[in-house]
């Protein structure tokens, strides 16, 4: 991701991608490359991961990043975190054989094990509530964020 951020003004960021086949991307955001294709029974060449699976990566990664931070502002001693995320969704919607549910995931299933060196119940709880707020891919996973579609002609 490239990322450019001044204090007191939004961040930006920027990804640019160019089609290798119907199903593979390579992208590239700063100095940083990633293909995402999809699976062979999916008609890809599986040699990178999903779009949602780097949807559910990129979540469990800002929830660590941010699950860090909010204990750090606290002073919580955070020692080590697990996070395993599980999404359903219903394949029919983007193959096109069914309209009749979103194209998304259904629903998404967050787990975090956290390892605090001293902390209650009451305080794991408040901490893991408040890094799902402040967490940006869980916002933008949970609120509608408008997207603005254009075709157009890109420069390098």
């Amino acid at each position: 991701m490239e990322i450019q951020q001044t204090i007191g003004r939004p961040v930006n960021v920027r990804v640019h991608g160019i089609s290798e086949s119907d199903t593979k991307m390579n992208l590239q955001s700063g100095k940083f490359k990633m293909i995402i294709d999809e699976p062979e029974n999916m008609g890809g060449t599986n040699e990178g991961p999903a779009p949602v699976q780097v949807l559910l990566m990129a979540l469990a990664g800002c929830l660590n990043v941010t699950g860090h931070e909010v204990a750090r502002q606290r002073g919580m001693k955070l020692k080590n975190l697990k996070i395993a995320i599980q999404g359903n969704m219903n394949a029919c919607n983007f193959m096109g054989c069914s309209f009749e549910e979103r194209a998304g995931f259904q629903k998404i299933y967050v787990y975090l094990n956290p390892d605090f060196e001293e902390a209650t119940d009451a305080e794991i709880e408040s901490w893991a509530k408040e890094t799902e707020v402040r967490c940006p891919v869980t916002d933008n996973i949970k609120d509608a964020t408008e997207i603005v579609l254009e075709h157009t002609v890109l420069s390098n």
